[in-house]
């Protein structure tokens, strides 16, 4: 068994991060499982702090309206028509069935208080696939062919880059409830590109100080070579160097790859404190070589890209006290149970949040604009996202918005607030443990500002 070296017993220094992620780590409401001594006790040194004793992420829902939904006072020739462009196959197929739910969930809400301008609310959904197959193009073609205003999804970066221009040259609104690359916030979109995933620059600092905080000296990184995955670790690197660490080893590898010995052997040969999986599914076949090597599973962080329940997979303990990182504040029990209804099947509800945020704000946007065209719609997507009155659900918004008051959206995913690029300002990481059947538990969530 390879042993690897005893960190110096200290928290590593946080230093002020350019994007002002301000550190509020709360307690999940009793759902963790902290130690008794009250850290999660790790090989090599690691002992991450833990949970505070605050009562939970504050993204409390708005009361808005409890009344009847005031009828539009303008009515539309022509429905709002969203398609969805979520994995249903390919690395990331386990994200989809939460995605959708949320975006069904979201359109029968909406269709329940009497649809947008008068009409209900079409969904079309088509499968995005990854970037090893050509399916999100011809699931683009299909659903522009259909005459949608707005697309919701993909999950995946990558995907996303291969059919962007295709719809926001059409006139449509591409709106990612999971993007994270932050090579989005430049592209040249005309206006029409949104999401409701923070971008990696924040998950990246979250991450990178966390294990920091862990008291990590040294990380070896194993990286998806995609837009996701490097992106992502550009930022976890230069989080965690600032805070007085060292990455001393970065293995790449390709989306289609099926063999990670190579990766895995030279990771393990820099002797890292902390080793963080920056993939898809490919963690799978990942993780069993790692600990195959000695490598206790609290040693491991992984990311929102392959933090699954590993259930199935791994034996009993595989992961037990391995940590990963997901965007988005946690799932609270209410909206499980709507999303449940939904899909009695979800094991996962990563994302399912920012997917029903991204239809609620589609929707609103288009009532604000009396328009289901999508550059109608993509011109009031900010201002309905800040400024007005805090609502949280389509009953309570559409009332305000139709009685003549500006409204600011605060979703399922946390605050949601419009930077001119389309991106969030602020948002939540949380950040899971595994338990020792290999699902995960909400630990703590982070809070930042971009």
């Amino acid at each position: 068994m390879i042993e690897f070296p005893q960190a110096a017993p200290r928290i590593a220094k946080l230093t002020a991060l350019s994007i002002g992620v301000a550190l509020l780590a709360t307690a999940c409401g009793g759902t963790s499982t902290p130690s008794s001594t009250g850290t999660t006790s790790a090989a090599a040194g690691i002992a991450c702090p833990a949970p505070g004793a605050g009562a939970g992420a504050t993204n409390t829902q708005a009361a808005g309206s409890t009344g009847p939904v005031p009828a539009s006072t303008t009515t539309t020739a022509t429905a709002l028509k969203i398609g969805s462009l979520l994995p249903t196959t390919g690395s990331l197929a386990f994200l989809g069935p939460p995605e959708i739910a949320g975006v069904n969930l979201g359109i029968k809400e909406i269709n329940d208080a009497g649809g947008v301008l008068g009409k209900p609310v079409e969904v079309i959904h088509r499968d995005s696939g990854d970037t090893k197959t050509d399916i999100a193009t011809q699931s683009t073609t299909a659903l522009l062919g259909q005459g949608v205003s707005a697309i919701v999804g993909a999950a995946s970066s990558g995907v996303s880059k291969t059919v962007i221009n295709q719809i926001t040259g059409a006139g449509v609104v591409h709106f990612s409830p999971a993007n994270t690359s932050p090579d989005f916030t430049t592209w040249d979109d005309k206006g029409l590109y949104w999401r409701t995933a923070p971008s990696d620059v924040l998950q990246g600092k979250v991450l990178g100080n966390y294990m920091a905080t862990c008291g990590a000296q040294t990380v070896g990184m194993i990286v998806l070579n995609d837009a996701y995955g490097t992106g992502l670790a550009k930022n976890v690197k230069a989080a965690f160097e600032a805070a007085g660490g060292k990455v001393v080893a970065e293995e790449l590898f390709n989306e289609g790859d099926s063999q990670f010995s190579s990766q895995v052997d030279k990771v393990i040969a820099a002797k890292p404190d902390a080793i963080a999986l920056i993939t898809f599914d490919q963690a799978k076949s990942i993780v069993p070589l790692i600990t195959g090597k000695g490598v206790k599973p609290t040693q491991m962080f992984l990311v929102d890209g392959n933090t699954s329940d590993y259930s199935k997979d791994f034996k009993a303990g595989t992961l037990k006290g391995a940590q990963g990182t997901i965007p988005g504040t946690f799932a609270k029990d209410t909206f499980k149970k709507l999303l449940l209804a939904i899909d009695p099947a979800l094991k996962d509800y990563s994302y399912a949040g920012e997917s029903y945020d991204a239809v609620n704000l589609i929707a609103l946007a288009a009532e604000a604009a009396k328009s289901t065209k999508g550059t109608d719609i993509a011109a009031k997507l900010k201002d309905v996202s800040q400024g007005g009155e805090k609502c949280s659900t389509f009953p309570s918004c559409v009332t305000l918005l139709r009685n003549g008051k500006d409204i600011d959206y605060d979703g399922q995913s946390g605050p949601v607030t419009f930077s001119d690029a389309g991106d969030p300002t602020e948002a939540y990481i949380g950040i899971y443990e595994y338990q020792d059947d290999n699902t995960y538990k909400p630990l703590k969530e982070e809070f930042g500002k971009l």
